[in-house]
């Protein structure tokens, strides 16, 4: 299900020149923060959980994790080069899962790192802070990139639904709807930061239960219904 080649091109694709700076900017910007936020209130619980919490998970994650999913197939489609992908004698599925593994590592990187780097900065991991959110990012990373990436597959402005649905959707509705918390890929996350950080710096109005089986759900409908778009889009070429 892994095919090295199209894993090689994608990684390719998302670490070129351009948008390895587009991806590094805002994980640049967590670790200034929160260097700045320890200089002025010092080692504070509290703040670094506003802190990773407002801009790593509900902001950082979601962004980063649009440009990869998106960016790991939209622009194959757009310009048409996909048709080249196709022609080789890959299975659709396999396409689709490799750049998925890719999505996933690299939105990884470039987000639960800088969030543990960040965390551990402002307030040295305690009450497990910094690991709780790190994990977090980790977790929501895979959810981002199965859901963008499904996203590129099936639009031609899959980059603007993202960043609607990361920014409108979870950060704008999930804030003043609660019902909107429960189809939040953030609050699955947090379900789990809490679990781990076992206080109530960080907290959730999903169960873990609940938060495990929506994420699960989630990534695995995203990645099979990529896979099938995908396989209709090579028929509808040779037809």
């Amino acid at each position: 299900m892994y095919d090295p080649t199209v894993a090689r091109l994608t990684y390719r694709a998302l670490l070129g020149r351009r948008r390895a700076l587009v991806l590094g900017a805002l994980p640049l910007l967590l670790i200034v923060i929160a260097m700045i936020v320890r200089g002025l209130t010092g080692a504070d619980d509290q703040v670094a959980a506003d802190v990773l919490g407002g801009f790593a998970l509900a902001t950082m994650v979601p962004i980063i994790g649009v440009i990869a999913g998106t960016g790991a197939i939209g622009p194959e489609i757009d310009d048409g080069s996909v048709v080249y992908l196709l022609s080789k004698p890959l299975k659709r599925p396999a396409i689709i899962f490799t750049k998925l593994i890719v999505a996933i590592a690299v939105t990884m990187v470039f987000s639960a790192v800088p969030t543990l780097i960040a965390g551990l900065i402002l307030n040295g991991n305690g009450q497990n802070i910094a690991v709780a959110y790190t994990v977090a990012a980790l977790v929501a990373s895979i959810a981002y990139s199965a859901l963008f990436l499904l996203l590129g597959t099936v639009s031609r402005h899959a980059v603007v639904f993202g960043l609607v649905y990361a920014l409108v959707w979870e950060a704008l509705f999930g804030s003043l709807v609660s019902g909107a918390r429960t189809l939040s890929v953030q609050q699955w996350a947090l379900a789990v930061a809490h679990k781990v950080a076992g206080g109530d710096l960080v907290t959730s109005d999903v169960g873990l239960t609940t938060a495990t089986v929506l994420l699960v759900v989630v990534t695995v409908a995203a990645t099979w219904f990529a896979g099938w778009k995908l396989r209709s889009l090579t028929l509808a070429g040779e037809e």
